[in-house]
């Protein structure tokens, strides 16, 4: 018997769009180097050897999320503990806007999340370190 999914991806992300403060990249751009504001990056790794990094933006794996943030988890990460504004994006947006709800309710307070991610980042100009050639930079 099929499955019958009765909560889309769309709905989803329209409830997380509700629920948590969405910046375009040009706001999000007047906050980096905020000492108050931390940039977290959910793509995988391999996203971030292919597409390059968000000049001082910590990086956290999607599927790590919760157990980095919480401080009774044995995976906690301290940065995920100050007192600062909490800033997500991915490589499109959706995955940062359901991870800043999931944040959100775990008690994580400010976050935001970027609209259309490190694409949309790298599509405005914005500043990123470029990723390393695969050939070590010797082709």
């Amino acid at each position: 018997m099929p499955q019958t999914i009765t909560k889309g991806y769309k709905a989803l992300l329209a409830e997380a769009e509700a629920k948590v403060e969405t910046l375009s990249v040009e706001q999000a751009r007047e906050l980096v180097g905020r000492d108050d504001v931390v940039f977290v990056d959910l793509r995988d790794p391999r996203e971030l050897e292919r597409e390059g990094r968000m000049l001082g933006a910590f990086h956290c794996p999607r599927g790590m999320l919760e157990f980095w943030i919480d401080p009774e988890s044995p995976y906690a990460k301290p940065v995920f503990q100050e007192d600062k504004r909490f800033v997500f994006f991915c490589a499109g947006g959706w995955r940062s806007a359901l991870a800043a709800q999931t944040a959100h309710e775990m008690g994580l307070k400010p976050v935001a999340h970027v609209a259309g991610g490190f694409g949309a980042w790298k599509k405005a100009g914005a500043p990123f370190d470029a990723p390393e050639p695969k050939d070590g930079g010797k082709g």
